[in-house]
């Protein structure tokens, strides 16, 4: 449904939830969203790692007992929240009751 509302919202979603990326280590999807210039969604605390290096925007929902509908709420809020240009370098980690916003510096790159 999230993938759903944020097409709806005019978002280009690439969904890799039983695709061949499925699985993959995080550094390979970082690699692929930046070579794609896309902000990743997430609900893997582990991509904080990346918040200093240029991208093209982080999402990472943290709720304390998430499920489908807690998670696309979150996401959706934060998607009508910011506007496209706001994304890139924009790290954004939402919980239940708050939502942190930090910004990397530079220009994101694919290297």
């Amino acid at each position: 449904m999230t993938v759903e509302g944020l097409r709806s919202l005019g978002h280009d979603v690439k969904d890799i939830r039983g695709a061949s990326d499925q699985g993959a280590a995080d550094a390979d999807l970082w690699r692929l969203a930046l070579a794609e210039r896309r902000a990743l969604v997430t609900t893997d605390k582990g991509f904080t790692e990346y918040r200093s290096t240029p991208h093209y925007g982080i999402l990472i929902v943290r709720l304390r007992q998430p499920n489908r509908q807690k998670i696309h709420n979150s996401v959706m809020h934060v998607f009508e929240r910011f506007s496209e240009e706001e994304w890139p370098n924009l790290l954004v980690v939402v919980r239940d009751t708050t939502m942190s916003t930090s910004r990397a510096g530079g220009e994101p790159s694919s290297n």
